[in-house]
């Protein structure tokens, strides 16, 4: 994430932000699943399969979703320019959760969870390097560790503001999922336009962004 300037880095910091809030809006909605936390529901599946629970096929179709999200997304855009691949994988983002709200709004709230998972695993194939994902935007176990590393690094005698990237990406994903909690509880249809206007919004940020030499 460092080698990023800081301009990436606030759009991978909103988009940290909009995984939080979507997936807040998904766990309230399912009764206990994540749209964007696959390990989280990797474990439930594990529970569900000791305990023989229906949870376990609910789960295992929310983890099949979010890697077909990240599968489609990259077959979109594989074909694309490095400097115009953040646009349409963002715009790909975009366009599934506009899908999910639709459907939440016209009551079929099942079809409008597992439309957000599309979402959330076509969310991380915009920051990615020779082929690896560079930052993932909806999970922080990862980013967690390097702000450990980074932390003992400064204690080292090493950077002493390195780790503050990883804090602020964390934090990002925390905040959104402050707000999605409290639009939910608010509206349960009304979150979900906000969250799609949301990353409606980010699109013309990500050309701008891009209309220089891409990173």
């Amino acid at each position: 994430m460092i080698r990023y300037d800081k301009s990436f880095r606030r759009l991978a910091f909103c988009l940290a932000t909009l995984a939080g809030f979507v997936d807040a809006i998904g766990f309230l909605g399912s009764g206990g699943l994540f749209v964007s936390f696959m390990s989280g529901n990797s474990t439930r599946m594990a529970i569900g399969l000791a305990e023989a629970s229906i949870l376990t096929l609910a789960a295992a179709t929310l983890i099949t979703l979010f890697v077909a999200g990240v599968f489609l997304n990259m077959i979109a855009t594989a074909k694309i320019t490095v400097a115009h691949r953040k646009v349409v994988a963002i715009s790909g983002v975009a366009a599934l959760l506009l899908v999910a709200a639709i459907c939440r709004t016209i009551g079929f709230d099942f079809a409008s969870i597992g439309i957000l998972c599309l979402a959330m695993g076509a969310s991380n194939t915009i920051f990615r390097r020779d082929g690896e994902v560079s930052i993932g935007v909806t999970y922080m176990t990862g980013t967690l560790v390097k702000l450990g590393h980074r932390l003992a690094d400064a204690a080292l005698g090493g950077s002493r503001t390195a780790w503050i990237p990883y804090l602020l990406l964390w934090l990002a994903l925390v905040f959104g999922g402050i707000l999605g909690a409290v639009s939910y509880a608010w509206s349960r249809d009304t979150s979900l336009w906000l969250a799609a206007a949301f990353a409606v919004a980010l699109i013309p940020v990500t050309q701008r962004l891009t209309g220089s030499p891409a990173t």
